[in-house]
């Protein structure tokens, strides 16, 4: 058996965007009656991922916690964000034309770290689904993590279960 929903959220701009979809990755899996198989939460957005970590509680000073603010300042020694343009190939005259006919402007573009961020850690985390309930240990956690901070977006959560 499958069963497919999507919900909405709403990132932030000018930080990484750490979601905790948990509750509602297990209204999904609730609302599907399936008790023993997978749970795969995924992004097709191209600048997103998708993880599990645990709570960490506490927060640092720019509001994310302590384990979110460590997670976003590791990539900064070898993938540091897109500050300036030219800092990356990426986006060359073509891409740039390409969003401009798209209605995106020339900031929302110089987001590559962002893409190269989610293509590294992967866009979908999967779950073993146990008697019901998705099996993430004492201090689990599915987040769903924005990593581009050009601008706020709306951005598209799929979970599937799968299983019996």
């Amino acid at each position: 058996m499958v069963y497919r929903e999507a919900f909405e959220l709403v990132s932030n701009e000018k930080m990484p965007t750490f979601h905790d979809v948990t509750e509602m990755a297990g209204a999904v899996v609730a609302r599907s009656r399936i008790g023993n198989g997978i749970v795969v939460v995924y992004s097709h957005h191209t600048t997103c991922s998708v993880i599990t970590q645990e709570a960490a509680f506490d927060r640092s000073t720019t509001g994310l916690e302590t384990l979110q603010q460590d997670f976003v300042e590791a990539f900064e020694s070898f993938m540091p964000v897109q500050r300036r343009k030219g800092m990356y190939l990426h986006p060359g005259p073509k891409a740039l034309a390409f969003a401009q006919e798209h209605g995106e402007d020339e900031r929302c573009c110089h987001n590559t770290d962002a893409h190269l961020r989610s293509a590294l850690v992967g866009r979908s985390a999967t779950v073993v689904l146990i008697d019901g309930r998705m099996d993430l240990g004492e201090f689990g956690r599915i987040y769903f993590v924005d990593f581009d901070q050009t601008r706020a977006r709306k951005r598209t959560v799929q979970v599937q279960v799968i299983g019996e």
